[in-house]
């Protein structure tokens, strides 16, 4: 009896420390994003295994793999594995590491949250922030490993006109056709927030690219030939204090303009997050096994794209540009787009300029300054026709959001500039297999 009542109390803390984090803001717009993939366990046949030691075991492993609409995706993890061992082919690698990077993505962001019900809201909000987009900085690191620097701009500036254009886009279109009769208001200061950062990486991608054309154009002189370089790694250390002050903009003093709305049960198969279903041990152990196995992938992903490329007779900035953001934030992108159907565009616009302004403001100087110690010259010079392409689509994301209201045809405008983006980058010619190692050596000479 007093164990009973023991448990009862147990559990009814747990629920009220639940309910005072969700109250904090714990909740982000990415986290309720992808939540829209899960679905509640079924114990039953947990409870039917004969062995009580094994029950906790299983049960976990039941949450974890099986805790998501996406473990149908799991086994192209496995197969991805063989295909590196068994030597199945560089473009099934290729192809299978994309598919895998599906669930492990989503299953990272659930694992965040795990953790972040034990450490409260700040904490699990730089959680967030650390692992938002774990995929692109893991990705980026292989690839900087191995010198491939376009693979990384273009990898990196793929991912933010995909949530700016893609993302956004398909929301509001299909989000506005879905709600033809009512009105789809959002918060107009988090987009501010949003787009006033991604003006501010602009202008920190665009002055290397200026420096080098007015240099070029005999208009002015530098000091030395490492000028722009020099320019990038003192702009992405500003781009990362203005991202850390975000950071303390969202999760201090204005922690309520990020607050994701509340979301009515309407009665889907979906799991509760009022609580907490995995112990913090158990959920660090999972977060680190799921980011060694994204890791993993990711390294496949960066060894065969060239592989992939002249086998498709597509070009690296194209793969790296459209395909590799698309299938890589899949499951991100899908939860944006559930929530825009219900009428939830703040959450929306959480998860899509969310995760553009870290990659803007946060992944892409992480990137230059890693590379700096590694020896390696990757500034942010994006080359001019990339660069157009990301100042059109922040202007574009810009104008789009300036009223506070959404509707179809806006989606349908950033659509269309995504796709006479991808159709130029289509267009582009195969870059010499050795383009990296002579923009190496050009660039260290």
């Amino acid at each position: 009896m007093d164990s009973s009542a023991e448990a009862a109390a147990l559990l009814e803390a747990g629920d009220g420390r639940a309910k005072e984090l969700r109250h904090l803001g714990l909740r982000t717009a990415h986290n309720m994003s992808s939540s829209s993939l899960r679905k509640k366990s079924d114990t039953s046949l947990v409870r039917k295994v004969p062995c009580a030691a094994l029950r906790p075991f299983l049960s976990t492993l039941q949450e974890v793999l099986l805790g998501t609409k996406l473990f149908v995706l799991f086994p192209a993890v496995g197969l991805a594995v063989l295909a590196r061992y068994m030597h199945f082919g560089q473009v099934w690698l290729f192809v299978l590491s994309l598919i895998g990077l599906i669930p492990l993505a989503e299953r990272l962001s659930f694992l965040t949250e795990q953790i972040a019900f034990y450490t409260g809201p700040t904490v699990g909000g730089l959680l967030n922030a650390t692992f938002g987009n774990v995929t692109e900085v893991i990705i980026a690191l292989f690839a900087l490993s191995e010198g491939k620097i376009t693979v990384v701009k273009c990898s990196l500036l793929g991912s933010i006109l995909s949530n700016l254009l893609l993302v956004l886009g398909t929301s509001l279109f299909f989000g506005g056709i879905a709600n033809l009769g009512s009105e789809q208001p959002y918060d107009k200061k988090q987009a501010d927030v949003s787009t006033g950062l991604l003006i501010l990486g602009l202008l920190c991608n665009s002055m290397p690219l200026m420096l080098r054309y007015a240099v070029s154009a005999g208009e002015h002189a530098v000091s030395s030939e490492d000028a722009g370089l020099m320019l990038s790694r003192a702009c992405s250390v500003v781009m990362i204090l203005a991202y850390a002050a975000y950071l303390y903009f969202q999760l201090k003093t204005h922690r309520q303009l990020f607050e994701p709305q509340e979301v009515e049960d309407d009665g889907e198969d979906l799991a509760t997050e009022d609580e907490a279903v995995l112990g913090f041990s158990c959920a660090m152990i999972w977060l680190a096994i799921m980011t060694v196995m994204t890791a993993v992938l990711s390294e496949y992903v960066v060894s065969t794209i060239e592989a992939a490329s002249k086998s498709w007779e597509l070009s690296v900035s194209f793969i790296s540009i459209i395909l590799i953001p698309i299938v890589g934030n899949a499951a991100e992108h899908a939860g944006a787009v559930i929530f825009a159907f219900k009428n939830k565009l703040d959450i929306t616009l959480g998860v899509s300029l969310g995760s553009a302004t870290q990659i803007s403001m946060f992944v892409v100087p992480l990137s230059v300054l890693v590379a700096w110690v590694m020896g390696v010259p990757m500034d942010l010079d994006l080359n001019l026709l990339e660069t157009g392409s990301l100042f059109l689509a922040i202007l574009m994301t810009s104008f789009t959001l300036q009223d506070g209201s959404s509707h179809y045809l806006k989606g349908l405008l950033l659509l269309l500039c995504y796709a006479v983006i991808g159709a130029c980058f289509f267009v582009l010619k195969q870059r010499s297999s050795d383009g990296d190692n002579m923009n190496l050596s050009s660039r260290s000479a």
